[in-house]
């Protein structure tokens, strides 16, 4: 088997120890290794850090185990080219489980080159992560919260979620802080609805007639604070991602001056639309191998469907360099927003997409359910031809993998999307559509001749 690297490490890693085995070739090609164990604090990382330049290793792999991997990966991340390998492309020896052997095992599937390196995106990248994942986190919690209040709503039989469509909109709320405050009669917190919902008062009143006990209150208040918390951290979550956006924002353009006086020399375009992105400022960055995080984010959301909160998902998981991936098939999957490849014998077993990216999963997939509902463009003209064949939920999958594939296209040339519109697949095979057409008004019973159009 061939050695690629004469010198290189293993750790493996755990809450409070690492196991370190560096592995060398002598000139005659045999093996030597050396095992040591080392704490997780600082101090002992550091010490870590040592004896492996002490040692001249040059590239260390280890396994991404939990969150434990993080502190090791930023102490080492510099004076160390550093791997980090998914457990599962890891197989284990049998019968030989034990710390050492485990450093081992990893140091020689390294030195012969068998171990792919995970996706690790630079430090800012990996802060804006957090912050978005928290706030996916903090926003399930809110989802959550609001089915409580619904279900304490539905045992005092105030049948709200009936009428209403949002429950917790600004008149839902204003009802609630109401039964809160005592009020039992159903006409007094109907009176209390606003804009459309004042059209369906006489079914409001019924439905806000119930039997509310202190019990009740009690359940609704705790759960209104719980919410009202929620949302002050999401707010400040929201704050701080857009100050993180906005770092690398190109400065306010000057004002204009009074006649007679000469202006001076204009500064950087201020990216308020996705048009002004494709100025100077976006190609500079663009050959300076990748754009920043807001030119990048107001070109995300000149594709349809993506809205600001999604390109900040999406951004913060995949970064703004696209030199990373070979391809956009790459991307796609390492988000696991392709089909699964199980083939044997001549036989497909199975085309389940992969496991991937969870987090730009979800967020991609609820963004190809806004692209269905747009009108005349390429992405609901794919749902809708898929939707038919495929069903709704594999048609979402598609176009979630078209969106990905946008995304990485207009990263990577650093220039907004360009509609392609709803009837660009049509155009492209004129004799596949007329002959679909044709034998869809067959099948209705019509005998149907065709008759070139006489050109002007």
């Amino acid at each position: 088997m061939d050695t690629l690297h004469r010198v290189c490490a293993g750790l493996d890693v755990h809450k409070d120890t690492v196991v370190a085995c560096v592995r060398r070739l002598d000139d005659r090609g045999r093996p030597h290794q050396e095992v040591k164990t080392f704490g997780t604090t600082t101090p002992d990382l550091l010490e870590l850090l040592d004896w492996l330049l002490g040692q001249q290793v040059p590239l260390v792999a280890m396994e991404s185990t939990g969150v434990y991997w993080k502190p090791i990966f930023n102490l080492l991340e510099g004076p160390v080219e550093v791997l980090l390998v998914n457990p599962e492309h890891i197989k284990k020896v049998p019968g030989r489980k034990t710390d050492v052997k485990d450093c081992e095992w990893i140091a020689q599937l390294l030195q012969h080159g068998l171990l792919k390196a995970s996706f690790v995106p630079p430090r800012p990248i990996r802060d804006l992560r957090d912050l978005t994942r928290q706030r996916s986190q903090l926003v399930g919690e809110k989802a959550s919260v609001s089915n409580r209040i619904q279900k304490v709503l539905e045992d005092a039989n105030i049948k709200l979620g009936s009428v209403a469509s949002d429950v917790l909109g600004v008149s839902g709320r204003d009802m609630l802080r109401a039964l809160l405050a005592g009020v039992d009669s159903g006409e007094a917190l109907a009176n209390r609805a606003r804009g459309r919902l004042r059209d369906t008062l006489p079914p409001l009143r019924k439905a806000l007639t119930g039997r509310v006990t202190e019990h009740h209150r009690f359940l609704l208040g705790m759960h209104l604070d719980h919410l009202t918390h929620l949302e002050t951290l999401i707010g400040r979550l929201d704050q701080r991602i857009g100050k993180e956006m906005e770092k690398d924002r190109p400065p306010e353009p000057p004002e204009p001056k009074p006649p007679g006086v000469s202006p001076e020399p204009a500064s950087a375009e201020k990216p308020g639309t996705p048009v002004d992105v494709q100025g100077s400022s976006a190609q500079a960055a663009k050959g300076s191998g990748g754009l920043g995080l807001w030119q990048s984010l107001w070109l995300l959301v000149t594709i349809p469907g993506i809205n600001r909160r999604t390109a900040e998902v999406v951004l913060a998981e995949i970064g703004t360099d696209m030199s990373r991936f070979a391809t956009p098939q790459h991307l796609a999957s390492w988000a696991g927003l392709c089909p699964g490849n199980n083939e044997s014998a001549g036989k497909r077993r199975s085309g389940r997409t992969t496991h991937g990216d969870r987090w730009l999963r979800s967020i991609l997939v609820q963004a190809a359910w806004a692209a269905s509902h747009t009108k005349a463009t390429y992405l609901s003209s794919q749902y809708r031809r898929l939707a038919r064949r495929r069903g709704k939920k594999k048609a979402l999958v598609a176009v979630a993998h078209t969106l990905l594939v946008m995304c990485y296209e207009v990263l990577k040339k650093g220039e907004a999307y360009h509609e392609l519109g709803a009837d660009y697949l049509d155009k492209l095979e004129p004799d596949r559509r007329t002959n679909q057409l044709v034998r869809q008004l067959e099948k209705l019973g019509h005998k149907v001749t065709l008759e070139p159009k006489a050109v002007a």
